[in-house]
């Protein structure tokens, strides 16, 4: 085994943080930036399994710390059950017995297997914020929609849910609002939550590595209400973003004046 060559294929599709330790015989600890509110990272190893085969998992780890904060009877609750049921599907990883982990039937691939395995981790993980995030009823979609028609007198320049349904057919990537008609198209999100926070990072990072040309603008709700840690992955990876809809009009519209000549 080529530690080496596996370790620059998963800094390649995550980060260049990521690290990897042998902790025994076909056994290899991995580092990642990624981690729980409370600032423990996630556990994932890459190793052999009773069979023989390569595996990345979570040894349980995540829904065991998962519980430290909420009693796991949240499994069978039906919005957190369909959080995770919807994680494990649609990034083909698979659960049991409480142990997340992932079939890696070629080395040489491990690392397009570690991204999804990540990804997996981060959606699974937004169970927690269920019981923070008050269901109250909120018109922020319906004013960014509105917003940006005002604004953008042509409607030919613009598309609300755009699906790349040549890269992304199933839609497991949506844009809240594409603006065509420059050389970099515009990727508009409106931002609500946490959640919705987390779900745009994942989609900018994988349109980046589609290689895809484009630029990103996260326009909030309220940004003082996400989580600090989630915001500053958002920040990693968005080009532009404003802290509210509602108090910066006059400066998105500016903005997109000059994107769109």
């Amino acid at each position: 085994m080529n530690l080496d060559a596996i370790q620059a294929s998963f800094q390649l599709v995550v980060s260049k943080s990521v690290r990897i330790f042998p902790e025994g015989i076909d056994r290899y600890q991995i580092f990642t930036p990624f981690h729980f509110d409370d600032g423990d990272h996630f556990v994932i190893v890459l190793k052999k399994n009773a069979q023989g085969n390569w595996i990345i998992t979570d040894e349980g780890h995540t829904y065991m710390h998962l519980s430290y904060n909420m009693n796991l009877s949240f499994l069978n609750r039906s919005k957190h059950n369909q959080i995770i049921e919807s994680a494990l599907q649609k990034h083909n990883i698979q659960e049991q017995e409480g142990r997340i982990f992932a079939d890696v039937k070629s080395l040489a691939h491990a690392g397009n297997v570690f991204y999804s395995f990540v990804q997996c981790l981060i959606n699974i993980t937004d169970v927690s914020y269920l019981d923070q995030e008050r269901d109250l009823p909120s018109t922020f979609m319906k004013d960014f929609k509105a917003f940006i028609s005002e604004t953008i007198d042509d409607p030919a320049r613009f598309k609300f849910e755009y699906i790349d349904r040549t890269r992304d057919p199933d839609g497991k990537y949506p844009v809240d609002c594409r603006v065509n008609g420059m050389p970099r198209p515009l990727f508009l999100y409106a931002i609500n939550n946490d959640n919705k926070c987390r779900d745009t990072t994942i989609s900018i990072l994988q349109f980046q590595r589609w290689e895809q040309p484009f630029l990103t603008l996260g326009i909030f709700e309220d940004q003082e209400q996400i989580i600090r840690k989630v915001l500053a992955h958002f920040t990693d990876v968005c080009d532009r973003q404003f802290s509210s809809l509602a108090t910066n009009k006059e400066r998105i519209r500016n903005f997109l004046a000059e994107q769109m000549q």
